[in-house]
């Protein structure tokens, strides 16, 4: 038994609408999506990164894994790694090593038929989402119609927008739009928000000041991800939770977060942090600091690796990326409820459909 072949795939799908945050906007968002192959059985994996990434896979990665027994996904992926060390980890090569664990893992799980959840070892049966986009460029009624679907049309019990809004320089218009969100949720929905690390250190404090009313419970990335001391600042002024971690790609990054008392939830993003592997070993740091973690975006790529963290909070359901995994993919979850509900079909439990997904190939 051995790996025959790992392959790339670039998408390019334009968003629905304009898109933004408080510190970048977007048209588009592009996945690669990677093929691992032994004899007839395909695991599939997927980043959301440049068109590079596919390069990295192809021209670096592959040659380190091909070979290998399918079911040693920690060899493979401890010769990635070793691979890129004269690269650098961060960035493209990260995101790509991420896409190929993932797709490693789902081919262990198909050849030994086994769902992935369970082989990784499940605690729990369904995992808590919120729901999550929000975006500063939408206008009133955009914003009520995705709040009013996942929180009463869905029965979603958290909604996170984004604010921030031009780094920073429309808190009013930041203000407003949290109000806006709580009188369409109502009490008993839990309101998050996402600066993007727009704010400066007391900015972020006097927004959240501002806001005492709306009970906002996830304060997430009020400054700059890197200013652990200003993330600590925050974090012991305000009511809210305050994370971050989406953007970490080693075991020392998130022990730096969590040693600075800079979080109270770490965030993990699997696809590039270094995949499947790499989160159960970030969970395990977080853990051992009292944290729980939340996963960042993709939420089909994630839904049963949270499945056997323990100390998973909840997992971000994305609506680009929602959109994206929903229109490739047969065997996309329910987040009705609030939670998603893994079944027993094996591996991640998708089939890529690939005249859905062709139209949208660039590479």
């Amino acid at each position: 038994m051995k790996i025959d072949e790992v392959s790339a795939r670039v998408y390019t799908v334009p968003t629905d609408a304009p898109e933004a945050d408080g510190t970048y906007a977007w048209d588009s968002t592009t996945m690669v999506l990677v093929r691992a192959r032994s004899g007839d059985v395909v695991g599939t994996g997927w980043t959301y990164g440049p068109a590079a990434c596919a390069a990295v896979v192809r021209d670096v990665l592959a040659q380190q894994v091909v070979g290998l027994d399918p079911r040693d996904v920690g060899r493979a992926f401890e010769a990635m790694i070793r691979q890129v060390r004269n690269a650098g980890r961060v960035g493209a090569m990260g995101y790509a090593i991420s896409a190929v664990d993932i797709a490693l893992w789902d081919l262990k799980a198909r050849l030994l038929d086994s769902p992935l959840h369970r082989l990784l070892g499940a605690v729990r049966d369904e995992v808590p989402v919120y729901g999550s986009g929000g975006f500063t460029t939408y206008d009133e009624d955009r914003l009520r119609a995705q709040m009013v679907h996942w929180a009463h049309e869905q029965a979603i019990g958290r909604v996170k927008i984004k604010i921030g809004e031009s780094w920073g320089t429309r808190v009013d218009r930041d203000l407003a739009r949290m109000a806006q969100v709580r009188s369409i949720v109502g009490d008993e929905v839990e309101l998050f928000v996402d600066a993007n690390g727009a704010y400066g250190r007391k900015q972020a404090i006097r927004v959240m000041h501002d806001a005492a009313d709306l009970d906002v419970r996830w304060f997430e990335e009020p400054v700059s991800s890197d200013d652990l001391a200003g993330l600590h600042e925050v974090r012991d002024a305000v009511r809210a939770d305050v994370t971050a971690g989406e953007y970490g790609y080693d075991l020392y990054y998130f022990r730096r977060m969590c040693e600075a008392d800079a979080v109270d939830c770490l965030q993990v993003d699997a696809s590039r942090c270094g995949g499947i592997t790499e989160w159960l070993r970030a969970a395990a740091v977080a853990a051992s600091y009292g944290l729980e973690v939340s996963g960042h975006c993709g939420p089909h790529l994630h839904a049963h690796v949270a499945a056997a963290t323990p100390n998973l909070r909840h997992l971000e359901w994305f609506h680009d990326h929602v959109r994206i995994e929903s229109m490739f993919f047969d065997g996309a979850l329910d987040p009705q409820g609030g939670t998603l509900t893994l079944g027993d079909a094996p591996g991640n439990g998708l089939t890529l459909r690939e005249s859905d997904a062709e139209p949208f190939r660039v590479a």
